[in-house]
């Protein structure tokens, strides 16, 4: 295990790429040495700013991880050895040697190791320097962050070694194997830090914008007993065949609370992708960014997972990272206002502005995925053309909307690279609802879960007025009859859909094949389709001809190399891989 033995990081970690702009720049959420453990005020803050702490070799929202090695994304960029990504695309050729894996595993245990000296800090000062009720807010929060932390590295690598603040103050953690406890005992772990936040924080916070309250914290849980709900993550034991019921009711259980809470849908489904919006009802916990305008500070605090994302020609410095696939745009295509489930991936189309056609879409599609002939993101002075691919020969032409602010928005950084102060969410208000219907289908709860599917594809279709009028034409979207919900089979394929299209490029929907025990036949079906895309002419995608997910190896990525020989014989490889 390698533990930062510096007292704390620079909030920003930036990677030797870095421009030398940053050196000069004094660092924040940082506290002197000398007075750490005596101000757990700080020592909190600076368990927060590690949340933000990302990079794009180490993002902490995983787009790499959960879209790029999902039938959502191409990885993009100038080709695929541009960054170390492309294993993950094709899964046939990932082992444990990527450096971008050890860096993330490395930089989520710097995260848990401010947590854990911000509990040493509030055992030794908390009631002290902040009084009773604060210091037991703080406490909650902190055991938040670590099970946020810990939840990232679990859903990543399955066997982790659990470093809490006993083990650190005692410096055993060389002594930890990360075998110690299995996929379920680990789970149960995260969810204790998690109900530790549920039970010390109030439903809503007033001292600071963006901490965890109560309510993220039971959406958290919810989200940790969906996962465990499934099945052990492989194939073989995970899917329709082992849902735990009990674990199911907990879901229904804790998102009563989210429900019940100040929390809800935004009324237009656009505006939850736009910086002014990115604290509002629909957000219940993000990482939180600024721009350098808001803080007064050189370069603001971005969001610098997503630095690679723009769209190329749009941005001064756009990457064309995180590329939409032709299976996701096909995915939204509609019949009668209803996915199309069976044929949807049967020809290849793609709506043109200005160009008829019986083919009609989900309107999200708009709100998700960049196309040629388009406005960007809302903006008809920036509308796209063939030309805002960088290498459509093997990425293609769309690009993502989602994590991008509107282009007369401006950058936060502009440099050799790119920055908006863009949120990541980590949980907000439909996705929630989702697992929640998820979780009620299981329950032979169909009618109350077929109402949440429905109320978000009301959003979905009252959102086309506000932001892209250009494409009402193409739009058309409708409830699911009470015919579709009938059996647990139709109603699991409407939910699931539902997700895909309204989660899209939100860095989880491989995640998510994974969880419902499909994302081997789901993947190899895509590879196979993928590899023959084309867009007025010009193919992509050949790549995927070298693809393939094994089942009962690729299901979680391998320990980084690194990690298995910091302390030789310490640490066990997941199975399948050397």
């Amino acid at each position: 295990m390698k533990l930062n033995n510096i007292l704390l990081a620079a909030a920003i970690a930036l990677s030797t790429a870095a421009c030398d702009d940053f050196i000069d720049v004094p660092p924040t959420g940082v506290i002197n040495g000398e007075l750490a453990y005596s101000e757990p005020e700080g020592m909190v803050t600076a368990a927060y700013a590690s949340l933000g702490d990302c990079w794009y070799t180490y993002p902490f929202n995983l787009w790499p991880y959960g879209d790029v090695a999902s039938d959502d994304c191409l990885k993009g960029g100038s080709g695929t050895t541009d960054t170390g990504y492309h294993p993950m695309e094709i899964w046939s050729t990932l082992t444990s040697t990527p450096g971008e894996l050890d860096e993330l595993w490395y930089r989520l245990y710097c995260n848990i190791s401010r947590c854990n000296r911000a509990l040493i800090a509030l055992e030794q000062h908390g009631v002290e320097k902040l009084g009773e009720k604060t210091a037991a807010q703080r406490v909650g929060e902190v055991h938040f962050l670590r099970g946020h932390n810990y939840f990232k590295l679990l859903t990543m690598f399955r066997q982790i070694p659990w470093i809490d603040e006993v083990v650190f103050a005692n410096n055993t953690h060389e002594q930890v194997r990360n075998d110690e406890f299995t996929y379920e005992e680990l789970f149960k772990k995260v969810i204790g830090e998690f109900e530790a936040a549920y039970n010390a924080l109030p439903e809503e916070v007033t001292d600071g914008g963006g901490r965890a309250n109560k309510i993220a914290a039971a959406a958290y849980l919810a989200k940790c007993y969906l996962t465990l709900a499934w099945g052990d993550g492989y194939e073989a034991s995970n899917g329709v065949n082992f849902i735990n019921r009990d674990y199911m009711q907990k879901v229904v259980d804790y998102t009563d609370d989210v429900v019940s809470s100040q929390y809800g849908y935004l009324e237009d489904f656009g505006d939850i992708f736009l910086p002014e919006c990115k604290n509002s009802k629909e957000s219940i916990f993000a990482v939180q960014t600024s721009d350098y305008a808001e803080d007064n500070t050189k370069f603001g605090r971005a969001n610098w997972s997503n630095m690679l994302n723009g769209c190329w020609g749009m941005w001064s410095c756009g990457w064309d990272f995180h590329k939409p696939s032709q299976n996701l745009v096909n995915a939204f295509k509609t019949r009668d206002g209803l996915p199309m489930f069976d044929d949807y991936n049967n020809s290849i189309d793609y709506p043109v502005k200005g160009v008829a056609t019986s083919q009609k879409w989900d309107p999200r599609l708009f709100h998700t995925v960049g196309m040629p002939s388009f406005p960007y993101k809302y903006e008809e002075e920036y509308t796209m053309t063939k030309e805002n691919s960088r290498t459509p020969n093997t990425y293609g032409y769309y690009t993502s909307l989602k994590e991008v602010p509107q282009r007369s928005k401006g950058e936060t950084f502009n440099g050799s690279w790119q920055a908006f102060a863009m949120n990541d969410y980590v949980l907000r208000y439909s996705d929630v609802m989702l697992m929640r219907a998820e979780a009620l289908i299981e329950l032979d709860r169909m009618g109350e879960a077929r109402t949440i599917i429905n109320d978000i594809r009301d959003r979905a279709a009252n959102s086309i007025s506000k932001h892209i009028g250009y494409a009402s034409e193409f739009c058309q979207i409708s409830p699911y009859p009470t015919t579709y919900f009938t059996t647990k089979e139709s109603a699991r394929r409407c939910l699931q859909w539902e997700r895909r299209l309204e989660m899209a490029m939100e860095n989880g929907r491989y995640f998510d094949l994974r969880r419902w025990g499909v994302a081997s036949t789901t993947l190899n079906a895509y590879f196979d389709s993928e590899k023959n895309s084309t867009y007025d002419g010009q193919s992509y995608g050949q790549y995927y001809q070298d693809a393939h997910y094994t089942a009962g190896k690729n299901e979680f990525y391998p320990v980084p190399y690194n990690q298995l020989y910091y302390v030789p014989g310490l640490y066990v490889q997941n199975k399948g891989y050397n």
